[in-house]
């Protein structure tokens, strides 16, 4: 098993900045891609940001040129910059993991998650 802890939400103002941590350990030699989730009250789960252990990233486009995220692979580790936020970024973000041979995490999210954390951009 593998389990992933979030921390580094909080409020932010419009066009401010926020860094997003998830430490993974357990089972992490089983894990491959690491990478966000988000969910805003009453709509679907969001894709944000995956990265592989061999530093291939993919971002989506909805925040392309404003997110950025990067991994330590010695301390089990992905980060996600956010910067430039909007207030529609508002959401409780996930980290989530993939197992070796999983399938792109763009589209069908990895077996593990973290209890989330929140995010909150003020207009």
């Amino acid at each position: 098993q593998v389990q992933l802890v979030e921390s580094g939400g909080g409020l932010v103002q419009a066009g401010g900045s926020l860094r997003l941590s998830c430490a993974a350990s357990g089972s992490t030699f089983s894990i491959d891609g690491m990478g966000w989730y988000r969910r805003t009250p009453g709509k679907q789960r969001e894709f944000v940001a995956a990265v592989t252990s061999a530093g291939r990233t993919n971002i989506a486009d909805s925040v392309k040129g404003r997110f950025t995220i990067s991994r330590d692979n010695a301390k089990n580790t992905v980060y996600l910059q956010m910067n430039s936020l909007k207030p529609e970024d508002t959401a409780v973000y996930y980290c989530n993991a993939q197992r070796h041979f999983g399938p792109d995490m763009s589209t069908i999210p990895g077996a593990y998650w973290g209890p989330g954390t929140q995010v909150t951009v003020s207009s």
